[in-house]
């Protein structure tokens, strides 16, 4: 019996071969590829939103506030980030949790991570493609989450108060 291969497996082989084949997306050109990264952004826009209310709705019991920037020049290529802060994480003056999508002006093609957690290639071009990343996405956020709370404690997450303010 073949087994399936899992979906998010895909990502990496695309990372790959981009990387064998100096392609992305079967394009060369920079301006080729930013164009993709544009449009794979918009592909991951509703997954990445899904994976920050999940964790704002079963976490921060609904106090967190959701942004996007949608795709803009960063300090090093362009850039899209979706945030979540909250009244703890602020009051803590830490980092809200983040997915962030990046194009670096060095890079072959572009990556998503988090502000605190990771690097992970972002080889989206198809709808299907974008859904196969919610897993990822989802971990980011909870290493994001994780990873804040050793920077402060527990209190940051109003699901481990019983919503009761720190």
């Amino acid at each position: 019996m073949t087994e399936a291969r899992p979906e998010h497996t895909g990502a990496l082989l695309r990372h790959f071969a981009d990387l064998r084949d100096g392609t992305h997306g079967d394009v060369r050109s920079r301006q080729d590829k930013e164009r993709l990264f544009v449009d794979a952004v918009a592909l991951l826009d509703p997954y990445a939103r899904q994976a920050l209310e999940e964790m704002n709705t079963h976490l921060l019991l609904g106090t967190g506030e959701l942004t996007a920037t949608g795709v803009r020049p960063g300090d090093d290529g362009t850039e899209a980030l979706w945030t979540l802060s909250w009244p703890e994480q602020r009051t803590a003056g830490i980092d809200p949790i983040t997915i962030h999508a990046f194009y670096g002006a060095a890079f072959h093609h572009p990556h998503v991570r988090g502000a605190t957690a990771g690097v992970w290639p972002l080889n989206v071009f198809t709808p299907e493609q974008a859904a196969a990343e919610l897993p990822t996405l989802r971990t980011i956020t909870a290493a994001d989450l994780h990873n804040l709370v050793f920077q402060r404690d527990y209190r940051i997450v109003p699901a481990t108060t019983g919503g009761q303010p720190s």
